[in-house]
């Protein structure tokens, strides 16, 4: 059976690693002195930090075209995490995008792992041009700190677009998952919000929550705000169940909001434009 500790230092560059520690023996001398007395153990502070299972281990995005895909924060189509869970999103017009999640068990993810790295995703590099493209589909692949950039990926035949292929849960066999596919939930949501001078015939809504849209910072397009807790329910809620395009009021102004479900691994406004 394998081992179910995932060794990922030999992987990853950073983000995903394996404390390793040893007991230490210590021998006496001999000529009748006193045995050396043994280490004490080290203090909780000294001891090395476990590895985050929201470490990032591999992520894709594709960029460009006609339809100008991957906007400033938009989702990318696949993030897989250190302790096997990978989220997609699903292809939904509802006015908050809905993503699932599936688990992968810790012997398929080290050999999707191994396989990236022989494809050599764990180096950065670019396989095209866009210099005779206009408008060229960019799939941007991520492994620890290295970028892969695939100009046109359906005209590269190369090892990195080989693997990319097999970057899609829904084919990913039954006895590699840990658990049945299930929606993410995330922790975290970032309001969007662009302000905005008339109604142009919407309905109006008073913002939900006492943190007012105009203190957000400026990040993927717009004002951004991120709620947790009792406040992300909240407006999860109310975004959820407006089922037109309405504005928003808040802090004397009216805005336009879209919903971000921020990703494990993203915990600010700033993150989310890196993803």
């Amino acid at each position: 059976m394998a081992d179910p500790c995932v060794r990922f230092g030999s992987v990853v560059n950073r983000g995903v690693a394996v404390a390793l520690t040893g007991a230490v023996a210590l021998v006496a001398c001999g000529g009748g002195q006193e045995p050396a007395r043994s280490e004490p153990p080290r203090s909780e502070a000294a001891r090395p930090d476990p590895p985050r299972d929201d470490s990032l281990a591999l992520r894709w995005r594709m960029t460009g075209g006609i339809a100008g895909l991957g906007g400033p924060g938009t989702l990318p189509e696949f993030s897989l995490y250190a302790d096997g869970r990978a989220i997609v999103p699903l292809r939904s017009n509802a006015p908050v995008p809905a993503l699932r999640e599936y688990r992968l068990r810790p012997e398929a993810l080290r050999k999707l792992l191994l396989e990236a790295r022989a494809a050599g995703l764990d180096r950065s590099r670019t396989h095209g041009s866009e210099a005779q493209i206009a408008d060229a589909m960019v799939l941007f692949i991520t492994m620890g700190e290295a970028r892969t950039r695939v100009v046109q990926p359906e005209a590269q035949h190369v090892p990195a677009v080989s693997f990319w292929k097999r970057l899609d849960p829904k084919g990913w066999p039954q006895a590699d998952q840990a658990a049945p596919p299930a929606a993410y939930r995330a922790p975290r949501i970032a309001a969007l919000a662009g302000e905005s001078p008339a109604t142009d015939g919407r309905r109006v809504s008073d913002w939900p929550v006492d943190r007012p849209l105009g203190e957000g910072v400026r990040a993927a397009g717009g004002l951004c705000t991120v709620y947790t807790g009792e406040d992300r329910d909240t407006v999860f809620k109310h975004i959820a169940t407006a089922m037109d395009d309405r504005r928003w009021r808040s802090g004397g102004r009216l805005y336009s909001v879209r919903l971000r479900p921020m990703l494990p691994d993203e915990r600010t406004c700033e993150d989310i434009t890196r993803s």
